[in-house]
């Protein structure tokens, strides 16, 4: 999947709120595993008002730090604000719980306990 521009039936799109914010999200039923939009949880996190400049700066500076969470982004296609479908980075569970260690916010125990529940109720199915 990694690089796929292409949503296929395999894939199914969901949507979740986090404290009001929306965190676009979709299941990748092969990998069994959700793939997150960064740019959602980092304006869940930081409540930046532009978080994809946010997330530019971060991912300068984690690369410069030798973080391989850039290597693990995703590129997939999602429904944008406008209705279209847009490239967006994305990251699986494991990847959205190092961006949240890597973003100091007083948000982040809440958001990691959220995805804690989301493994548990995705572990009954």
């Amino acid at each position: 999947m990694k690089g796929d521009n292409v949503i296929d039936n395999k894939l199914e799109t969901i949507s979740n709120l986090f404290e009001k914010k929306e965190i676009r999200s979709i299941w990748d039923s092969e990998k069994e595993e959700y793939f997150f939009s960064v740019i959602d949880v980092i304006s869940a996190l930081t409540d930046s008002k532009i978080p994809k400049r946010y997330w530019s700066d971060l991912k300068r500076k984690l690369t410069e730090e030798g973080s391989e969470l850039y290597e693990n982004l995703v590129r997939l296609k999602l429904k944008a604000q406008d209705g279209k479908m847009r490239d967006t980075d994305t990251l699986d569970t494991k990847g959205i719980l190092r961006l949240i260690e890597s973003v100091p916010s007083s948000k982040a125990e809440p958001f990691k306990l959220w995805l804690a529940n989301l493994g548990n109720i995705q572990s009954k199915f």
